[in-house]
């Protein structure tokens, strides 16, 4: 559930009854029309389809999480655990508190039961005296009504979750995904418990927990019809957000604190055409691009750096795009920057080409660092003794990785890292399937310090990241559209700059 709120003896205070009445009077009645279904409503059934072919017979306790609070009492806002949004479709910041639960039917399959706090009506005082939930201060809610509509799920009010999943303790087995609310994991656990239980019992509880929240992380590597499309679209927003970004280049260097600058500009297009960014935004200029998470984003950019931009578009339905440019500020890389940039690029493109069915998902890893190896061995910055061959060796090698030490590829979609909680059989042995999203992203970091990287690419840090989607025959770059080659990005930039003149 969400987390308590300070309550301060300074604000608020009570509220006369004549007060109360008036402010429930006078009010026009509610548009009583219900929402039209959604179009993820077909798909996320098929989703809880297969959940209940998994686990058939068995309770299974899906929370979306609560409000997390921020400072006193303000909240951060809120985002849905990925596994309800996955099952249910709830985007946006739809609903916290909300439990979903797939109840066993006695003839087989499951009922899909939402439990969640609807709109309170105006006779009560949460419609203007709630500061947290109240129709007055935070909006309007979906009542019962709209969201079996809206979603095609059987919908109950939140204070009816506690009997419900008590209901028949002992009998049916309850597994419950542990890390979406710790609140309704203590419930269920509660109702699960035994006296004098021993503690290998409850291990076995919590391992059977873990099996779900696998199998509900491994389900979403196959993206259906409509996730696909909300990639895509989250792909070309994000590509929107990157090209206002090159427009502002000059104005980001002449304000200072230009990578502060970057970030708020993505993060602009980012709120406006969906619900923000799917990540903390990295802009990361000149040495900073070396520090593979730089989030901070508190550098100015420079004429003669490059910037580093790693950022994506979620959409309302919380599918998120992951891409990665790097440009010259100037407009133009330099001899040493072009240099680095074209072996990224040259690692990237053999990653891409290992995108296909049948190949594993770590083919993908070994094409691009193939590729990272032969450039550093050819700019002779191996130890002595180390040729390509060596470096290559897993047990014995990987010298090379001392300038790109992260893979070069995880999976994509209501998480940037998707599917994250797979068996290592599932995700880097599996083999690729058509309908997986995956990143492709290599990079070369040269730090400032380093001693063993050349002078003149001291400093340097490149990254170049794609998102991917597997097909019948081979591959789809969603993110293909926006340039890569160090000539069409020059190109690039150069023609937003003229439309921005």
């Amino acid at each position: 559930m969400s987390e308590k709120q300070a309550k301060s003896q300074a604000r608020g205070g009570q509220l006369p009854d004549v007060f109360r009445e008036y402010m429930r009077t006078g009010w026009a009645p509610r548009d009583a029309a219900p929402p039209e279904r959604s179009a993820v409503a077909d798909p996320a059934a098929q989703r809880r389809d297969a959940v209940s072919r998994q686990f058939p017979g068995e309770r299974l306790v899906i929370p979306a999480g609560g409000l997390k609070v921020r400072s006193n009492d303000t909240d951060y806002v809120f985002r849905p655990h990925s596994a309800f949004a996955h099952l249910t479709g709830f985007g946006s910041d739809r609903e916290p508190d909300a439990v979903l639960v797939l109840e066993p039917r006695e003839g087989g399959g499951h009922d899909a039961v939402v439990y969640f706090r609807p709109l309170a009506g105006r006779d009560s005082d949460n419609f203007f005296a709630d500061g947290r939930y109240g129709e007055f201060w935070v909006g309007p809610r979906a009542t019962l009504e709209d969201v079996e509509a809206e979603f095609g799920l059987t919908a109950r009010h939140l204070d009816e979750f506690a009997d419900a999943v008590a209901k028949d303790a002992g009998e049916v087995g309850v597994r419950v995904v542990r890390d979406a609310d710790a609140d309704v994991t203590v419930k269920v656990d509660q109702v699960r418990a035994t006296e004098g239980e021993a503690q290998d019992a409850a291990e076995t509880r919590t391992e059977a927990d873990e099996e779900l929240a696998r199998f509900l992380s491994t389900l979403r590597m196959i993206k259906d019809e409509y996730e696909i499309e909300q990639l895509r679209q989250a792909v070309e927003a994000t590509g929107h957000g990157f090209e206002a970004v090159i427009a502002e280049l000059a104005e980001a260097v002449r304000r200072g604190r230009g990578e502060r600058w970057a970030e708020g500009v993505f993060g602009l297009y980012a709120r406006h055409e969906g619900n923000g960014v799917g990540y903390d935004s990295i802009c990361a200029s000149g040495d900073h691009a070396n520090t593979l998470h730089w989030t901070r984003n508190t550098g100015d950019l420079r004429e003669e750096d490059l910037l580093l931009i790693d950022a994506g578009v979620e959409l309302d339905s919380l599918y998120t795009a992951d891409i990665t440019r790097t440009l010259p500020v100037s407009g133009k890389f330099s001899e040493a920057q072009r240099k680095v940039y074209e072996a990224v690029y040259a690692a990237q493109q053999a990653g891409i080409d290992a995108v296909k069915p049948g190949n594993k998902f770590s083919d993908i890893h070994a094409a691009a660092m193939e590729v990272i190896a032969k450039y550093v061995a050819e700019w002779d910055m191996l130890p002595d003794g180390v040729d390509l061959e060596i470096t290559l060796d897993a047990d014995k090698g990987q010298f090379h990785r001392r300038w790109m030490v992260h893979g070069t590829s995880h999976h994509l979609g209501l998480d940037v890292h998707d599917c994250a909680l797979a068996l290592r059989e599932d995700y880097l042995d599996a083999e690729l399937k058509p309908g997986m999203i995956l990143t492709v992203e290599p990079g070369l970091y040269f730090k400032a310090d380093d001693e063993l990287v050349p002078e003149q690419l001291r400093g340097i840090g490149v990254r170049i990241e794609d998102d991917v989607l597997v097909t019948q025959d081979g591959h789809d770059v969603l993110s293909g559209h926006l340039p890569r080659t160090a000539d069409d990005v020059e190109a690039w930039i150069a023609r937003l700059r003229a439309d921005r003149d």
